[in-house]
């Protein structure tokens, strides 16, 4: 089995620079972190990986070439290979054309499925797994939350999606993009202490626009048809932690909370 990741490097949220003439979020010489829902998705495929040895993961990111360090810490996780798609000409790229610029690569690559998060800190529009998918006429589902990982041994796969009162769940033809989710239970491990200093460099493969060959006029702010009417920081709401006894009182509190989520 082979399992594409695409993951994406944010600003870290405390310490951004932004382009206010460009509109562009200025990604050189920040502190870049991954992006939270992407670590999800990777935490998900490494799983599988874990559970069946013979499980490839390749994690293929488009982004700036200072990311490769951060890229290395992935491979440090047992991925087998990492894609960096790099090229000056990319720079500004909008959604849209950020999509087309994975998916040329995609389109040549053999896969079982492909995961990524679904939506990013620094743009939060969640379009780009949905385009990918449409211009490589697969299925794609957003805000998975859990995934049957014994009914990826047949054709198709069965995931739970959280619909906001609820949960819903699909039965998805494969190969596929499943988009996993911030309520997704999947977590990224960390590094062993043994391999925190290992080379991983000849797994790390950069493709450029020279492999691409897209015209100049089609990537990057020229390629862009999004027009940014204004920008703002998202603001997080921080969510109250609710401690309960195993009383009436406690049990009609859970029994409320489980309702609303359409569990019962």
């Amino acid at each position: 089995m082979k399992i594409i990741c695409l993951v994406k490097f944010v600003p870290d949220v405390d310490n951004f620079t932004y382009d206010y003439e460009k509109n562009v979020l200025v990604r050189e010489n920040v502190k870049l972190i991954l992006n939270p829902e992407d670590a999800c998705a990777l935490g998900f495929a490494l799983k599988i990986k874990e559970k069946n040895l013979e499980t490839f993961v390749e994690v293929v990111s488009m982004a700036p070439q200072s990311t490769i360090p951060l890229i290395e810490d992935l491979l440090r996780l047992n991925v087998d290979k990492a894609t960096l798609i790099s090229d000056k000409f990319y720079v500004g790229s909008d959604t849209y054309v950020t999509s087309k610029i994975i998916a040329k690569y995609l389109r040549e690559e053999e896969y079982d499925f492909i995961v990524t998060g679904s939506h990013s800190l620094d743009g939060d529009t969640a379009h780009i797994p949905s385009q990918i998918a449409e211009m490589l006429q697969i299925s794609q589902l957003s805000n998975i939350v859990k995934v049957n990982e014994e009914s990826l041994e047949n054709d198709s796969v069965i995931v739970m999606v959280d619909c906001e009162k609820t949960f819903s769940k699909y039965e998805m033809v494969l190969p596929s993009v499943l988009s996993i989710g911030k309520e997704s239970k999947y977590k990224l491990p960390f590094v062993k202490y043994k391999d925190l200093e290992l080379d991983v460099r000849d797994r790390i493969s950069v493709i450029t626009n020279e492999e691409l060959k897209f015209l100049q006029e089609e990537v990057g702010t020229s390629g862009s048809l999004t027009k940014v009417n204004r920008t703002f920081v998202r603001k997080f709401e921080k969510k109250e932690k609710v401690v309960v006894h195993n009383d009436d009182e406690g049990i009609e509190v859970v029994y409320k909370f489980l309702k609303y989520k359409g569990f019962v």
